[in-house]
């Protein structure tokens, strides 16, 4: 009877021993392992819900970051024709800076230039394919850019919309923005460059705020059939404003992909 005991008591050992050597573990010592392994898979989840959770937080600024930078790719040189200036506005020598002088200067007549509205075209039309340029806006209360078609009417006061010729946002009593005359928008945050996109074919105009890479406003579905030329006015203040030189410097995503480089008008 004292072995039968003996041998009841030492069976268990035994038993581990046979699971042991078959590479097996006790039931309370795999019972414990399952937990820590259930433990590590749910922190592996939790981690990998929250990598996918920030991924989805960053993929809408990386997306505006490619578009913005795929828009840069087509950068032209921009700079100011004088012949075009209104009478009131003063251009810089290198012709990449204008603002508001108040004063009306003495200038021979010319078609081509605004009568009324304190604006100026760039040198540079496009008639075709896709170009951009950026334009230096900081600081300033009021400012309107874009680009125009050539036979927008210079003489009269007009209002710049797409009905007349005009692409356009702009800025009005420092903290009103509107792409055209008529569409309210809505910002995060005050731009301090602007970046103007534009496909001749695809009738696409885009603006940016250049130091976000967030999507200011689009027009679609327009029907360009002329010459198309970069359009500034930089409202009745004395600051300046100006197309920028674009460079590694200008833009948060550095320099085009291609070896196309502009210079940024500057409003002042």
């Amino acid at each position: 009877m004292v072995d039968t005991f003996r041998r009841a008591e030492q069976r268990p050992a035994r038993q581990e021993e046979v699971l042991l050597g078959l590479g097996l573990k006790p039931l309370p010592l795999l019972l414990c392992v399952l937990k820590k392994r259930k433990t590590e898979v749910e922190l592996l989840s939790v981690l990998q819900l929250e990598e996918t959770a920030e991924m989805k937080e960053k993929l809408p600024k990386m997306l505006a970051m490619a578009k913005l930078r795929r828009a840069q790719s087509y950068a032209v040189d921009v700079t100011l024709d004088p012949d075009t200036a209104n009478a009131y506005l003063f251009l810089s020598d290198d012709e990449k800076q204008v603002h508001d002088t108040y004063r009306e200067k003495a200038l021979p007549y010319n078609s081509e230039r605004f009568f009324y509205s304190a604006a100026v075209l760039g040198k540079q039309s496009f008639s075709s394919g896709r170009f951009y340029f950026e334009v230096q806006v900081e600081g300033k209360g009021e400012w309107t850019l874009g680009v125009a078609r050539e036979s927008i009417n210079r003489r009269e006061d007009i209002t710049p919309r797409p009905a007349a010729g005009f692409w356009t946002v702009g800025l009005s009593n420092g903290n009103k923005y509107k792409a055209g005359p008529d569409v309210a928008l809505s910002l995060q945050s005050a731009p301090k460059k602007v970046g103007v996109f534009v496909d001749y074919e695809d009738g696409l105009v885009s603006f940016y705020d250049v130091d976000t890479a967030a999507l200011i406003y689009s027009f679609t579905g327009c029907s360009f059939t002329e010459k198309l030329y970069p359009y500034f006015s930089p409202g009745l203040e004395n600051d300046v404003m100006c197309p920028l030189s674009f460079t590694s410097s200008t833009s948060p995503l550095g320099p085009p992909a291609l070896d196309e480089r502009m210079n940024l008008v500057h409003l002042l």
